[in-house]
């Protein structure tokens, strides 16, 4: 018994030394992966803290300090998400210089750095659109132009150079940036309506979103582009062509007709 309870001392003894050990040893510098990674935890939080100070003092007027809404001043927020806050504010729609007039596009109020600060903190009031991924290169030029004809062409005409639609005027799309026309599309501003995935789905997106960028530099090989904004130039410089011609057809025949009728009045005098 006596060397089982020796050996058992020794094996005690071990331990004892291996965690005094452990525990005497100066703490390891953090992997420096793990110091990198440390401030993504934090940013979120505080850029949605220098979202909402941006928003209380821009923004808190029409749409109030809580992001629900003033009646006859601005919508409720809850609900918009970060697809609706980017879009506005990129395209400079938002802040209004007037309540109640059409937002249309101008330049942006606010810096990028304070754009992502302000989508963060109004897409943290309530579940919303988020920022739509769109990759034109992956449409289809011909379902573009078809899906645009059928949902958007009413408006922004075939062409994308914008018209009149009721209440409202439909804007150009010649600045639109593919993940624009995606958050338009997802978000509905004004009076345009909004198209859930289950209407329009991601590869509808990046096709539409490729057919707005043809419009905004057309192929005019073998023609003129006269505007670029549809049938109706096309139908007047025709008419115009036609006009032009038949007046310059009339105008050789009647000094064909002067020439014949001068030529016969010299014989008769002869």
């Amino acid at each position: 018994m006596r060397p089982r309870r020796a050996l058992m001392g020794i094996v005690a003894v071990a331990l004892g030394a291996f965690a005094v050990a452990v525990l005497a040893r100066p703490p390891q510098a953090r992997p420096q992966a793990a110091l990198a990674a440390a401030p993504a935890v934090t940013a979120p939080s505080a850029l949605r803290a220098e979202g909402r100070s941006l928003f209380e003092e821009g923004c808190s007027s029409c749409h109030g300090f809580d992001g629900t809404g003033l009646p006859g001043q601005g919508p409720s927020l809850l609900e918009a998400g970060e697809a609706a806050a980017d879009f506005y504010l990129r395209t400079g729609r938002m802040p209004l210089d007037q309540v109640g007039e059409q937002p249309l596009r101008g330049d942006p109020r606010y810096s990028d750095a304070q754009i992502r600060a302000l989508v963060a903190y109004v897409g943290s009031l309530g579940p919303g659109p988020a920022i739509p991924v769109v990759h034109p290169e992956r449409g289809s030029i011909s379902d573009g132009m078809r899906l645009f004809g059928e949902s958007c062409a009413g408006c922004h005409g075939i062409g994308a150079k914008g018209g009149v639609a009721i209440g409202a005027y439909a804007p150009p799309l010649g600045e639109a940036t593919p993940t624009e026309v995606a958050e338009a599309i997802r978000v509905g501003p004004y009076v345009m309506p909004r198209s859930s995935e289950a209407q329009l789905d991601q590869a509808d997106l990046d096709s539409i979103a490729r057919y707005v960028q043809l419009t905004q530099n057309p192929d005019d090989a073998g023609g003129f582009g006269i505007g670029h904004i549809g049938p109706v130039p096309e139908g007047l410089v025709a008419w115009f062509a036609a006009i032009a011609a038949l007046l310059l057809v009339a105008r050789l025949i009647g000094e064909r007709n002067e020439g014949d009728e001068r030529g016969s009045d010299e014989g008769d005098r002869a």
